[in-house]
């Protein structure tokens, strides 16, 4: 073997101790291996936006690196992943408008919305959420313990009617759901009818034509479940408002770009 003999006293030297390159590793696997531990749902992408964030390393790591490192640590993300059976029928009332162009230029354009199960306490509530598309911002949430309450609908419709007129929109502005009893009402209809808002619905058992929401309540359940135990706290109506208040403000998103909602919003000028 042809060895460069200085070289190869240089490496005895060395030998037991770490170059630069290796003592980065190091450093890097601690600070995933953490932001795991704190955040067990989240993929590599979120555990690289996580770590740039919080930690002041003075070498660059790419998302690739983090992928390798969470590999051998055998680091994976505890979140459930999800399929879809095959879609079914148009509303004949509200069509699928949207037809999956999901690009929003401004708030509040695209919004979606739609409910979702979650139990605390031995207790299943109804959580009912309102997501705008152009930064994914929970704009509106609501909770009630009681099987098929309409309420908690027309209190996030009402956040987002005050949303159309606080920004004074000229032009309609999409409301997306699925085909629920409620969303299909025609009081739900009265209760918006007098504001520029344009009705889009999914076909029936169709989750992937509400893709953004239908995704976001997996994960943020997996994640609160993962992260947070949210099965644990005494005051769940609070936990939830505290939640809310975390994802928009302080939870780097990976399709923004790894900012906030709030942080993306204000970037674009809004």
């Amino acid at each position: 073997m042809n060895i460069n003999r200085s070289g190869y006293y240089k490496w005895l030297r060395r030998k037991g101790t770490y170059n630069r390159y290796e003592a980065n590793r190091k450093i890097l696997n601690f600070c995933i291996s953490d932001c795991h531990h704190r955040y067990p749902s989240y993929g590599y992408h979120d555990i690289a936006s996580v770590v740039r964030k919080n930690n002041e390393l003075d070498f660059y790591f790419s998302d690739n690196l983090v992928h390798k490192c969470c590999k051998q640590l055998s680091i994976k993300s505890k979140a459930k992943h999800y399929q879809y059976k095959k879609s079914g029928d148009e509303s004949l009332i509200y069509p699928n408008t949207v037809k999956k162009n999901w690009d929003a230029s401004e708030p509040p354009e695209i919004i979606v919305s739609d409910m979702t199960h979650i139990r605390n306490k031995g207790v299943n509530y109804e959580w009912t959420l309102m997501i705008d598309t152009f930064n994914n911002e929970i704009i509106s949430s609501a909770l009630s313990r009681t099987a098929g309450d309409p309420k908690p609908y027309y209190k996030c419709l009402d956040d987002l009617l005050k949303l159309i007129e606080k920004h004074k929109k000229t032009t309609p502005t999409i409301l997306h759901t699925d085909q629920g009893a409620v969303y299909h009402s025609k009081a739900y209809f009265k209760a918006h009818e007098n504001y520029n808002i344009k009705r889009s619905m999914s076909r029936s058992g169709t989750p992937t034509d509400n893709p953004i929401i239908e995704s976001l309540n997996g994960w943020i359940k997996a994640e609160m479940a993962c992260d947070f135990q949210y099965w644990k706290i005494n005051d769940f109506e609070n936990f939830i408002e505290k939640y809310v208040e975390y994802f928009n403000n302080e939870r780097p998103a990976y399709c923004l770009n790894y900012k906030t909602p709030i942080q993306y919003k204000l970037d674009k000028g809004f």
